[in-house]
């Protein structure tokens, strides 16, 4: 007998036998109360961390209480494509390695080194789970970007579509210029500048100045003169389309209802 405990030589082979016998498998005919969690999925773009362990426990803790307690207790695997995270990572890996982007691959070469990726990392993910002893139905395992989830992620927009609660319109967005796409606000990292920045913007060859005002004058209509507008973001001249000013402001009384021109476009 082994002086001390090994889980590596006890546990692997207790959990083979759990899940060859079927014990974690919901059976869709039962007559017994059904009692279900989702596992979160976790990102497919790295290994499991400790958070991830503290969640599987508490619901492999609360899944198995109900098990024994009577209820047809079923706990649904699955993964995360993490969108735009796992993107980024896989785009940096065929740079790396080939020197090529996912233009360069076109759009069915991508996808398909994606779900490599996938089943590399998302394998490392599912045995974590298993080293775990999460007591999870396998049979029902699934991934966010499978054909299943992503007829039903299509569905369920196609009819947000019809019944009018989502839309499409014109919109501030968080453009991503490599990427060249729209992102959220949550990948969006924000710097407080509180003076004068030199930072590297992708497509510039030279760093580009930040936290400096800039100023530019609107000329205005009848020869009135013109008014100068400061701004710490220049670029955004291009979408003007009034001059707000206060009321009560006697230098700019004689402006109200006046036409500026805007100075890049020459328009009224």
């Amino acid at each position: 007998m082994a002086k001390q405990y090994s889980p590596r030589a006890v546990e692997k082979s207790w959990y083979e036998w759990w899940e060859k016998t079927g014990f974690f498998v919901a059976d869709a005919n039962s007559s017994k109360p059904p009692f279900v969690i989702v596992l979160p999925p976790p990102n497919v773009t790295g290994a499991l961390h400790i958070g991830h362990a503290l969640t599987a426990a508490i619901e492999d803790t609360i899944i198995r209480w109900r098990r024994m307690s009577g209820y047809n207790a079923l706990w649904v695997p699955g993964m995360d494509h993490a969108g735009i995270a796992t993107q980024v990572v896989v785009e940096k890996k065929i740079m790396r390695e080939r020197h090529l982007t996912r233009h360069d691959l076109g759009r069915e070469k991508f996808i398909s080194e994606v779900w490599e990726w996938k089943n590399k990392y998302g394998g490392t993910i599912l045995q974590q789970l298993r080293r775990l002893g999460a007591s999870l139905d396998w049979s029902r395992e699934s991934f966010t970007m499978d054909e299943r989830r992503s007829k039903a992620v299509t569905e369920a927009f196609v009819r947000l579509y019809k019944q009018g609660l989502i839309y499409r319109d014109l919109r501030l967005v968080n453009w991503d210029s490599v990427l060249l796409t729209a992102i959220s606000d949550i990948e969006v990292d924000y710097i407080d500048i509180k003076e004068r920045t030199l930072l590297k913007v992708p497509g510039c060859n030279e760093p580009v100045e930040f936290g400096v005002l800039k100023k530019f004058a609107y000329p205005l209509e009848g020869n009135l003169g013109e008014i100068v507008v400061a701004t710490t973001r220049i670029e955004t001249m291009l979408g003007d389309t009034a001059i707000a000013i206060h009321p009560e402001d006697e230098r700019c009384r004689q402006f109200h209802g006046k036409f500026a021109i805007h100075p890049f476009n020459a328009l009224w």
